[in-house]
């Protein structure tokens, strides 16, 4: 079997086929650190998180590089609002981005760059384009020549003729034309700035990328991916920039997925109708809101609500009560019999229909009803009078393998809560007694502690309220 996603460069499903045999180098875009992310910047963080894995889960090796953009406009807004220096600011979003993603089950790159610590590179970068003449300074800035690259349009699937409509120039740019593109921002006074061969200023917003994924991954590079907003122009430059200065292509695929939206509106912040995660986990569980972005194809819109949380809540506890019936059988079972190969064969083919589906660009909505095929024949299993522990293994190492895959986590370590464990025995063991009256108060008692008791064939278990 082999993977197949969707390029948006060609507008189709192609078979992945690396540069180098078994490696692949991967960049995504990452989040401008002005502020606590939110779900749009999320599922990017989610999605490519799970390709990741998956790739990893198929055998590849990869290099996973992510950036963060801690010097631009809103930034130095924030700064000046607050009062307070721009490393400050983006050193404390960066500590929050991080805490947020942990949470989200998002492992961290293997290399987060930031603007600030390879303005050398950028300034190489912009210098090699002016030596090439896609580039010219004017006045302190540096713009790029957008006409001057035969492809510009070609990721967006648009011509020079359709992109002029619209452009135009801003008070205080000097451009040659219209459509052209800013390298390099001269400062402004008080602004953070870094010293250059066009005097005092910084990098504009698309070079970062172009000369981050250069330094850390190479001229060309298997995957470029990122939420559909960047792909124009964010990601038109890019290619611009690189493939002008390298004469190679820039990314063999590229990768985007869908907006998320807010009450039938796409979400903005121009809108005001966007949620921070940082706000979301502090009530909803963060490894909810990972499933239920992953319950949609990644390339498609999803459409955000509590009700909606609240579903994939219940589905997601569906397929884990599933494992902790398998655990509790496995533990508490003397009734254990000979190995089932009819039941193996059907674990086994659990996996493989798992593979076919994230075979096809990365589908995990349709693996989501794989594991609920998977947990709908370990409950069948479970009915079986006599019980195999090979069977079970096999059942419960789908489960954990197709859950790491999907960065989702089975049990909670509330669940080897000792005082809580300690109180559940005390209250079997009373109901055993027939000790009724005690058994009552160990009830109530655990329920002051919102914890909820669940009588199960495998025993009884007990959860969060």
């Amino acid at each position: 079997m082999t993977i197949r996603l969707y390029n948006t460069l060609t507008r189709e499903k192609e078979e992945f086929v690396p540069l180098e045999e078994g490696k692949v180098k991967m960049y995504v875009c990452g989040p401008t650190v002005y502020n606590y992310i939110h779900i749009g910047n999320a599922r990017p963080a989610i999605v490519f998180d799970t390709v990741r894995r998956y790739f990893q889960y198929r055998g590849f090796e990869v290099e996973f590089v992510s950036n963060f953009t801690d010097v631009d406009d809103k930034l130095i807004k924030t700064a000046r609002e607050l009062g307070e220096e721009v490393p400050v600011i983006a050193e404390r979003f960066i500590k929050a981005y991080f805490a947020d993603i942990e949470a989200l089950g998002c492992q961290k790159a293997d290399v987060h760059p930031r603007v600030t610590e390879n303005i050398e590179s950028i300034i190489d970068f912009i210098s090699a384009l002016i030596d090439k003449g896609y580039a010219y300074e004017s006045e302190g800035d540096v713009y790029y020549r957008t006409r001057q690259f035969d492809g510009y349009g070609k990721l967006s699937h648009q011509s020079i003729d359709e992109l002029k409509v619209g452009a135009r120039i801003d008070v205080g740019e000097k451009k040659e034309d219209a459509l052209d593109f800013v390298l390099w921002k001269a400062a402004k006074e008080g602004e953070i700035s870094w010293d250059s061969p066009w005097g005092k200023g910084r990098p504009g917003w698309h070079i970062e990328c172009s000369a981050m994924a250069k330094k850390y991954l190479g001229e060309t590079i298997d995957i470029h991916a990122g939420g559909q907003d960047l792909a124009f122009p964010h990601h038109e430059n890019e290619i611009a920039q690189s493939e002008a200065l390298t004469d190679k292509p820039f990314a063999r695929y590229w990768m985007h997925n869908g907006y998320i939206n807010i009450n039938n509106e796409k979400m903005s912040k121009s809108l005001g109708n966007f949620v921070l995660v940082h706000d979301i986990i502090q009530h909803i569980d963060p490894q909810v809101l990972r499933f239920f972005m992953l319950s949609v194809h990644y390339r498609h819109p999803i459409h955000y609500s509590e009700e909606l949380l609240e579903n994939a809540k219940a589905a997601l506890e569906r397929l884990t009560t599933t494992y902790e019936n398998l655990k509790h059988r496995k533990q508490a079972s003397s009734n254990l019999t000979d190995s089932d190969e009819a039941w193996l064969a059907k674990a086994a083919a659990v996996q493989q229909q798992f593979i076919k589906e994230m075979d096809d660009d990365f589908n995990t909505a349709n693996a989501i009803s794989v594991l609920f095929d998977l947990a709908k024949q370990a409950n069948y299993y479970l009915m079986e009078p006599h019980t195999s522990e090979q069977v079970i293994d096999a059942f419960m190492n789908r489960f954990e393998d197709l859950f790491f895959v999907l960065g989702l986590k089975l049990e909670e370590e509330e669940w080897l809560d000792e005082e809580i464990e300690a109180l559940i025995e005390q209250r079997t063991k009373a109901r055993q007694e027939r000790n009724f009256q005690l058994a009552d108060e160990i009830r109530d008692k655990l329920k002051e502690m919102n914890i909820i008791l669940e009588d199960t064939p495998q025993g009884i278990r007990w959860k969060r309220g």
